[in-house]
């Protein structure tokens, strides 16, 4: 007989990502985890936390290439 599977809560799933990220030797920005957390506490939303690290880390083209 086959066990389900629950789904797991927003916190940890938060935790076993970081701790995945962490596994590979990859240590999460200050400001990351402070983004996860404002999200675990729901003061904002994955597209929140999408739109901060899209702003911070797009690459803007030179208008003279």
């Amino acid at each position: 007989m086959s066990e389900k599977v629950k789904p797991m809560e927003n916190n940890e799933a938060w935790d076993y990502a970081i701790g995945l990220v962490q596994v590979e030797g990859i240590t999460p920005s200050e400001d990351f985890l402070a983004l996860v957390e404002k999200e675990k506490q729901g003061e904002l939303t994955n597209d929140d936390i999408r739109k901060v690290l899209l702003k911070k880390y797009q690459v803007v083209e030179d208008a003279a290439s």
